[in-house]
C-alpha cells in the first residue's frame, strides 16, 4: 500500500514507523521541513507527500490538530479522488467529523473519523515509536454503520498499525466519553501538580503520584484546542468532580468517619463494577 501521513508528531510519526516496518510505502507532510528530512533520514518515510501523489494513496492519515485537519481537507479535498480512504486522528470528533463528512460529500472522497486510543505525555516525532498502537483500541466514526464490507476494508487498511480492536462510535458519543476518560484526566493531573507540595515530593512519592501526574506534562497548544472544542462535555465532568470532591472535603472537615467510609467504599465499588 501507499500511505500518506499528514503531521509527523507523536501520532503521525508512530503511524509512519508502523506502516514502514510492515513494508508499505509511506509519504508524509509536515509544516516543519526539518522533520520531513529527519524522518526520511531515519527511514520512517519514503519522501514528501506531493499533490500528485495524494490521489494515488490507498490511505491518508491526518494526524494534526482538528483545525489543521479541517484546513487540509478543505484545501486538498478536490485532489483526493476515489482511491484514498481519508482518516483523521484528532482527539475530538464532532467538529472535524462534521466538516470531513461535508467535504467528502462535496468532492466525492471517502472519509472516516478516527482517534487512536494511545499516546504518551510527550509530543513530537522523536518520541514516535512503531509499536505505539499495538493492542490499543482505535475509535472510528464511519459514514455508514451497516456496511460490513466497508468496515472490513477499514480494518484491513489500519491493520499494519497493530490496533487491538476497532471501536465504532458516533462523534457525539465519542466526545462525551472522551471528556471523562481522557480530557478530565489531563485537567486533574495538570491542576494537581500546582500544589506547593509538588516541590517537596522527592523521596516521599511512589506509584500513586507517578500515575496521577504523568499526563500533567502535556502539549498546552493541542489540549487547549481539544478542551475548547469539547467544552460542554468537559465542563460537565469538571463540575461533577468538584461536587464529588466537596463531599469528601465536607466529611473530613466534619470528622464524619461513617460518611467518609461510605463515600470511599462507593468509589471502590464503582471501580470494581466498571473495571472488575
Amino acid at each position: 500500500m501507499r500511505i500518506g501521513v499528514v503531521g509527523l508528531g507523536l501520532i503521525g510519526g508512530s503511524f509512519a514507523k508502523a506502516y514502514k516496518k510492515e513494508g508499505h510505502q509511506v509519504m508524509a507532510l509536515d509544516t516543519d521541513k526539518k522533520t520531513i528530512g529527519f524522518a526520511a533520514l531515519y527511514g520512517a518515510i519514503d519522501g514528501e507527500l506531493t499533490d500528485e501523489l495524494i490521489p494515488t494513496c490507498d490511505l491518508i492519515l491526518i494526524c494534526t490538530y482538528p483545525e489543521a485537519a479541517i484546513a487540509f481537507m478543505t484545501e486538498k479535498g478536490p485532489l483526493f479522488g476515489k482511491q484514498p480512504v481519508v482518516i483523521d486522528a484528532c482527539g475530538t470528533k464532532e467538529v472535524v467529523v462534521r466538516a470531513g463528512m461535508e467535504l467528502a460529500k462535496r468532492y466525492g472522497f471517502t472519509y472516516v473519523g478516527g482517534h487512536p486510543m494511545a499516546g504518551t505525555q510527550f509530543s513530537g516525532f522523536k518520541y514516535a515509536r512503531e509499536n505505539l498502537f499495538k493492542g490499543a483500541p482505535m475509535a472510528i466514526v464511519p459514514p455508514v454503520y451497516d456496511d460490513p464490507v466497508f468496515l472490513d476494508n477499514i480494518k484491513k487498511l489500519l491493520a499494519p498499525a497493530g490496533f487491538g480492536k476497532l471501536t465504532i462510535t458516533t462523534a457525539e458519543e465519542h466526545d462525551k466519553v472522551i471528556a471523562f476518560t481522557s480530557q478530565l484526566a489531563h485537567v486533574v493531573s495538570n491542576a494537581y501538580v500546582k500544589s506547593p507540595s509538588s516541590r517537596l515530593h522527592s523521596g516521599l512519592s511512589a506509584g500513586s503520584y507517578k500515575d496521577l501526574t504523568r499526563v500533567a506534562w502535556l502539549n498546552p497548544g493541542m489540549w487547549t484546542q481539544l478542551f475548547m472544542e469539547n467544552s460542554d462535555n468537559l465542563i460537565f465532568e469538571i463540575d461533577t468532580l468538584i461536587a464529588n470532591l466537596k463531599e469528601y472535603r465536607d466529611a473530613i472537615e466534619a470528622g464524619d468517619k461513617k460518611k467518609l467510609y461510605r463515600i470511599l467504599d462507593d468509589g471502590r465499588k464503582i471501580k470494581e463494577e466498571v473495571d472488575g
